[in-house]
């Protein structure tokens, strides 16, 4: 057991990391670019944040936090997503006094107790944009925008963008009864978790993933048939403002996402390329949140996108990724005097901007050539006492199997070019 991870979290190697360190600055220069500012927070928050954040009839509260008393016996939970915290960090420090809006973006850990299956694990990485301050659709616009060109910058293709509202209380409190009176004749039939939703949020059954209560949900009324003159008008600018962006929707009145704090717009970019779980990035508006979790009533937008599927997603749908960076050299030195000189010639190319290394492992000469050919290095600098005395390496192009004599003088502009 100590040698094998915790079910459901996985270890992202080296020969990885780089397809992550490709999305995860792809994502960061979009952001940058539409005018977030990064933010970072703790991995653990009061567990109370996300009862009252994330709401108590989500599946995320009821089945799947990870939730456990510190040693000052205070309830302490592991982040489940990235909004309630980013939303707590806002008005703790009072950024709500600063001029409006604020727009964040993080990339974050999160953790879920839940069957783990491709693209879902129970640790995972999940990046988010929030805005803050206004209730205009120009900023749920700008969201979708920005998730949208992130996603074609990444050569992602045959995605849905899948758009709905959800109301607000005011309007919600109507359609929860048509629910109810639709659901009620069925009411033995759903599963538990479904029969306690009933009577708390019947909006959580049309999100059920049991395949019984799915299918009956799909016959259930539709919210846009509920909307109040708000809340309608707000969509219609929503689709306006997509239609101006030139970006392509389908409207889904089943859309209810899986958080209780959501009003109005929801949304998620859907794909059939990584079987049932297919949502790659899911958010909307939640005007009521930061008031639910503070003093402050300000409205809100934002989305999560959840790195593991994004990167399965372009994986299987031939997706292209920039080769990893290789080292430029590896230093090969013969004799006491020349690995004294090789320590001082590897930090002196290094603080020039080069990626240079020794072998720690002092093997002989053939063996440092072939672990150097092996790993991918540019070339190979090899210093023995002749190249001491002559003031020249002997500089091995491993690409092209060319050889030539460049004085110590010269080798880091020659590596530079």
């Amino acid at each position: 057991m100590l040698t094998n991870a915790p079910r459901g979290t996985k270890d992202i190697l080296p020969q990885e990391i780089s397809k992550w360190n490709y999305v995860e600055n792809s994502f960061r220069n979009e952001c940058l670019k539409n005018g977030f500012s990064e933010i970072r927070t703790p991995i653990f928050e009061h567990t109370e944040l996300f009862k009252r954040g994330v709401g108590e009839t989500t599946d995320i509260v009821q089945k799947e936090m990870y939730t456990f008393e510190d040693h000052g016996n205070r309830s302490i939970t592991l982040k489940p997503e990235g909004t309630a915290p980013v939303v707590r960090a806002f008005l703790e420090s009072k950024q709500y006094a600063e001029t409006q809006p604020t727009k964040y973006f993080y990339n974050t850990s999160c953790y879920r107790y839940e069957k783990p299956q491709a693209g879902r694990l129970r640790e995972f990485h999940q990046f988010g944009v929030e805005i803050f301050g206004t209730d205009s659709m120009l900023a749920d616009v700008q969201v979708i925008s920005l998730a949208d060109d992130f996603l074609k910058k990444l050569g992602i293709k045959d995605l849905e963008l899948r758009i709905n509202s959800v109301g607000c209380p005011k309007c919600r409190a109507e359609y929860k009864e048509a629910l109810r009176d639709y659901f009620r004749p069925h009411l033995n039939g759903l599963c538990d978790t479904c029969k306690d939703r009933f009577e708390r949020n019947p909006m959580r059954i049309i999100d059920c993933k049991s395949p019984h209560d799915h299918e009956l949900a799909l016959g259930a009324p539709s919210i846009l048939d509920y909307l109040c003159e708000e809340c309608s008008e707000a969509f219609d600018d929503l689709k306006e403002g997509l239609d101006a962006s030139g970006i392509e929707y389908i409207v889904d009145p089943t859309i209810v996402r899986g958080l209780d704090y959501y009003t109005k717009t929801a949304f998620e970019f859907v794909t059939n390329e990584i079987g049932a779980q297919g949502t790659v990035c899911g958010g909307g508006r939640y005007d009521n949140l930061i008031k639910e979790i503070g003093d402050q009533d300000i409205p809100g937008v934002g989305f999560g996108l959840g790195i593991e599927r994004l990167l399965l997603l372009m994986e299987k749908t031939g997706a292209s990724f920039p080769e990893p960076e290789t080292m430029d050299a590896l230093i090969i030195t013969l004799g006491d005097d020349a690995k004294k000189h090789g320590i001082w010639l590897a930090r002196e190319l290094r603080s020039k901007g080069l990626k240079c290394d020794m072998d720690v492992m002092e093997r002989n000469m053939k063996g440092q050539l072939k672990y150097a050919d092996k790993k991918g290095y540019r070339y190979a600098v090899i210093i023995g006492d002749n190249e001491l005395a002559s003031g020249k390496c002997q500089l091995k192009d491993l690409k092209n199997s060319t050889q030539e004599d460049v004085s110590f003088d010269d080798l880091a502009e020659y590596l530079g070019k």
